[in-house]
């Protein structure tokens, strides 16, 4: 068995071919295209019968690959990998080297997956983010624009997203001149399309997340969209064999600073940011309005811990259900398939 650690970046890819001790035996650099693709895996064949492919991220991989065996590395982990190494400087088969010896050092990586629905929910729930983010900034520019030409037209700061009060204002600005009420009014329709297409990409990953995630989506606290920040983040549960796995992958994990005779923990600031961002709003849902977990963090705090501590042993609890409830999800879909 070999590891070749990939460095990939949008025009080129580095690949390093390392042994059991994470010694170096071949490299190459090839481009991006599919068939530089097909080159790299008709190269790797040739070195060696047995490989695992090792990239950190993913994003810029091709399908090709997954015609072999891949684990994502954390760039943490690489990090870590490349301050103990004896090398020095950064280049392509450096970082490629890290990516390869960090996937040696942590047998138990994630594996790589890139098709599948969970990855098209991903897509969506992304996109809906983008439009969402590029509707705010229209919007500012419209409200400063609103200001100038009369302080009256100023909307509350949500209600301007809203159909309803986009019409509104259209109306309010009929009839006025100028480039500023120009201007005006072409905001507030692009506003009202990002609102429309929004709410219709809404009601898709609604949909879809309501068929791949039943049980996620009974969890208290966890609507449509959040499960569907969930599954697709989590890109397929199957690939973590343990709830503990899955903890330290979301960032939920807990950290031991122990001093002295002291045990404790403190919060962890590594893993999947957008997953542990999910798991905060469910648990910050369920710390107003679910009994169980209003008695946890008041049974903790009584305890001596302080909110910020409460709050993060919740989250660890949140993990375990997330786990639970996606494997249920999980196991529901391969025997629809059976069936």
């Amino acid at each position: 068995m070999v590891t070749i650690g990939i460095d990939a970046h949008k025009r080129s890819h580095t690949a390093v071919l390392v042994d059991e001790h994470g010694r170096e035996l071949a490299q190459r650099t090839i481009g991006s295209r599919s068939s530089d693709h097909l080159e790299l895996i008709a190269w790797a064949r040739r070195q060696a019968r047995e490989r695992l492919w090792a990239v950190e991220g993913c994003r810029h991989l091709s399908r090709r690959l997954e015609r072999d065996r891949i684990v994502r590395v954390p760039p943490k982990l690489m990090a870590k990998t490349r301050t103990s190494a004896r090398s020095y400087g950064k280049s392509d088969p450096i970082d490629a080297h890290t990516v390869a010896r960090a996937a040696l050092r942590e047998p138990a990586l994630p594996a790589a997956r890139l098709d599948g629905e969970e990855r098209e929910l991903r897509l969506l729930v992304d996109h809906r983010e983008d439009l969402v983010g590029e509707r705010t900034r229209t919007l500012n520019r419209l409200r400063w624009h609103l200001h100038e030409l009369d302080p009256d037209l100023e909307q509350a700061a949500r209600s301007l997203t809203r159909v309803r009060s986009l019409d509104t204002l259209a109306a309010s600005l009929e009839g006025l001149q100028g480039t500023v009420a120009r201007l005006a009014r072409e905001l507030a329709g692009r506003c009202r399309e990002l609102t429309l297409e929004i709410r219709a990409l809404e009601r898709e990953i609604a949909a879809l997340a309501l068929r791949l995630a039943p049980s996620l989506l009974a969890i208290v606290g966890c609507g449509p969209l959040t499960a569907a920040k969930i599954v697709g983040e989590t890109a397929g549960i199957e690939r973590f064999r343990s709830p503990d796995a899955y903890a330290r992958h979301n960032g939920t994990a807990p950290l031991p600073v122990w001093s002295s005779n002291r045990a404790r923990h403190r919060l962890s600031r590594s893993g999947n940011r957008q997953l542990n961002a999910a798991l905060h709003r469910i648990a910050l849902t369920q710390a107003h309005w679910h009994p169980g977990a209003r008695a946890l963090l008041a049974r903790r705090k009584a305890q001596g811990d302080g909110g910020l501590e409460a709050l993060r042993v919740l989250k660890r609890r949140l993990s375990d259900v997330v786990y639970r409830a996606l494997k249920e999800d999980a196991a529901r879909s391969e025997q629809a398939l059976v069936a």
